[in-house]
């Protein structure tokens, strides 16, 4: 589904992104990991048209995107969960999840409030509460729900669970395990080796702007090693 191939982002003359390429086909959930200011936010803002990359290509369904301004990308079925969430403060979570709703893929069966109070039931019972009335696992969860409202086939998460109590991390995690199991492609980055990888079945890891290792399930080249030179602190 998507394909990105040697893209090279900057931020004014400061080059980010060097040369990175990914992949995730249909009904596949990607990790890409790595430590801080190694690139990944910048990857997920290039493929969603936030930050656009100066040379590379980005295909969806063998169509060129990169050029595309973002409204257009989240259109064709590409949904995101932003670093830092970004929901509506003022708005109640009925309102921050009808205010997006749409069905741009034409998906036979819509994503309405009951089917994402399915997979986040804790929302239905904030209904009516701002959205900065919420706890921040309660803001991340409205986040992937107002996603859903526009009935992506592809999901992108940026920082998934990122300094989120453990409880609301697995419930998180089991919401994320319930989209994969409905077919939803997901590219997530995250922290959380151990729970990226129960429900990924490839991962690509990051280190100054370019892509250093990558695997396929059961993951047996990402040993203690590599998490270690490329992930430990």
């Amino acid at each position: 589904m998507l394909k990105v191939t040697d893209i090279e982002t900057c931020y004014g003359h400061a080059r980010v992104l060097f040369g990175v390429s990914l992949k995730v086909r249909r009904g596949e959930v990607v990790a890409l990991m790595g430590r801080n200011g190694m690139g990944k936010t910048t990857v997920i803002r290039s493929i969603m048209g936030l930050t656009s990359a100066k040379a590379g290509t980005i295909t969806w369904n063998d169509q060129p995107i990169h050029e595309l301004p973002a409204y257009r990308i989240a259109r064709l079925g590409l949904g995101l969960v932003p670093e830092g969430r970004h929901i509506f403060p003022t708005l109640s979570v009925r309102e921050n999840l009808l205010a997006v709703a749409a069905n741009y893929t034409g998906s036979d069966n819509p994503y309405t409030l009951d089917r994402v109070f399915s997979i986040f039931p804790r929302l239905k019972e904030r209904l009516d509460h701002l959205g900065r009335e919420l706890s921040g696992g309660e803001q991340q969860m409205l986040a992937i729900a107002r996603a859903l409202m526009i009935n992506p086939t592809l999901l992108l998460l940026d920082e998934a669970t990122e300094g989120l109590a453990p409880i609301i991390c697995g419930e998180i995690w089991q919401g994320l395990s319930i989209l994969k199991e409905r077919g939803l492609s997901i590219l997530v980055v995250d922290k959380n080796i151990d729970s990226l990888l129960a429900i990924c079945s490839s991962c690509y890891v990051m280190e100054k702007g370019r892509v250093v290792f990558c695997d396929t399930y059961p993951f047996a080249g990402f040993t203690d090693s590599v998490k270690l030179r490329y992930l430990g602190v």
